[in-house]
């Protein structure tokens, strides 16, 4: 019998041993790769259709996620009242989402009902008409937001940090702006979905309680379309950093806090100290008990809080800190922001504070791995970022081997002040 009065044992999250799920991979007539992983307690599933259809292959700013945005509101056939309603009369949900190299499609529902709507998406795929009045719509509608979002200081720093860091004729760099919204048209909507969601790159993505007929599924209503597995040519956007490192934009006169951003460039996933700078970020601001926000929440109480972070993208990748803080405790702010890259770049991190990241990091890793979701968005990112299949174990194991060395000598590397730019919004 089990004696209560005696505490379990704990165990460091350090200890344990984790495994991704292995996925498995189809490949439709049309040469389409599907990945799928069969997992879940409960009866039902996602499918993601991801094509390369980000704004890293738009001419025009805006026309990217205006597409995307308008796949589902309209066919020859259903309106976008009738597109919805057939999804949510069968409890599903059907989203979109525009990023820089990439537009997905993403599709939640019970398994028994995929049958009924998979050829519904085949229509959006292949039959949508983008409608006159919807465009008006879609740019009264986003005009508005924009309107609003533009009154915020931390949306303009947003945007503006990423204009300094890569300029803003890369797509890294641009944003969404009045003048672009008014000037899309019906005719290069259409030719941009043509050629990068009729005739595009498209990988799919499964996950759940998976139909034993899934691959017949996928075949039937995808296997003939002229869709294929080939990138679209090749497209290089050349980086225009601004040539000033610091800013301060006034925004809003009667504000009472201002927005911090302070970004230097940093390399992608490939490059050989990116795992290792995950475990420095950690503990310079990765985390609720990370550096930045026991020094300027909780021992300052300049701001709510205040993070840091690894700007993933595909191509190229930025290192951020970002925070709301007081507008007349914005510098001091920055000031001790420096202050922490001084002492990781002069000071070992001691044995407790690294134990406690590598503890974060790897629960957060767990936290990941609950439930096929999960699962698939870890094979996702690995798979659209051209990594080897080994990069998860080589997460984990960089997380339990770094040193408080490696972290310092990272540290000497990347958090220096001169390599990044500051911006304060007030």
């Amino acid at each position: 019998m089990l004696n209560r009065k005696i505490a379990p044992p704990i165990k460091d999250a350090v200890e344990f041993e984790l495994s991704l799920k292995p996925y498995d991979k189809y490949v439709l007539k049309n040469g389409v790769e599907v990945y799928a992983v069969n997992a879940g307690a409960e009866e039902v599933l996602q499918v993601e259709w991801v094509f390369w259809a980000g704004n890293w292959y738009e001419e025009k700013n805006m026309l990217a996620p205006s597409v995307n945005f308008l796949l589902k509101n309209g066919t020859r056939q259903k309106n976008a009242f009738e597109i919805n309603e057939h999804f949510d009369y069968y409890g599903a949900s059907l989203g979109r989402a525009c990023y820089n190299e990439t537009a997905t499609i993403n599709l939640q529902c019970l398994t028994k009902h995929l049958g009924i709507l998979l050829p519904v998406v085949r229509e959006l795929l292949t039959d949508a008409v983008f409608p006159e009045q919807e465009l008006q719509l879609y740019q009264q509608n986003s005009r508005q937001r924009l309107e609003v979002n533009l009154k915020k200081n931390d949306f303009v720093a947003n945007r503006l940090i990423d204009e300094y860091l890569f300029g803003f004729d890369h797509p890294y760099g641009r944003y969404s702006r009045f003048e672009d919204l008014a000037v899309l048209n019906r005719d290069e909507i259409q030719e941009f979905y043509k050629r990068y969601y009729q005739q595009g790159k498209c990988m799919i993505f499964v996950a759940g309680r998976l139909p034993v007929n899934l691959y017949e599924l996928m075949e039937g209503n995808f296997g003939d379309l002229p869709l294929h597995a080939t990138q679209p040519g090749e497209i290089i956007h050349k980086v225009h950093p601004a040539s000033e490192k610091k800013y301060r934009i006034s925004n809003d006169p009667n504000g009472v806090q201002g927005a911090i951003r302070l970004a230097r460039h940093f390399p992608n996933r490939h490059h050989p100290d990116f795992l290792g700078a995950q475990i420095l970020n950690t503990v310079f601001g990765g985390f609720f008990g990370a550096r930045l926000m026991n020094n300027i929440r909780e021992d300052k109480g300049y701001t709510y809080g205040i993070y840091s972070y690894l700007q993933n993208h595909i191509q190229d990748s930025a290192w951020l800190v970002s925070t709301e803080a007081g507008r007349d405790v914005c510098e001091a702010t920055i000031t001790e922001v420096y202050k922490e890259m001084e002492l990781l770049r002069t000071e070992l991190v001691d044995e407790e504070e690294l134990m406690l990241v590598r503890n974060y990091l790897i629960g957060s890793i767990l936290g990941d791995l609950d439930g096929p979701f999960h699962i698939i968005s870890r094979w996702k990112t690995i798979i659209l970022n051209e990594l080897k299949e080994d990069f998860f174990y080589k997460t984990i194991e960089t997380i339990k081997t770094t040193s408080a060395e490696d972290i310092q000598k990272l540290a000497e590397k990347y958090l220096r002040p001169e390599d990044f730019y500051e911006l304060v919004v007030v």
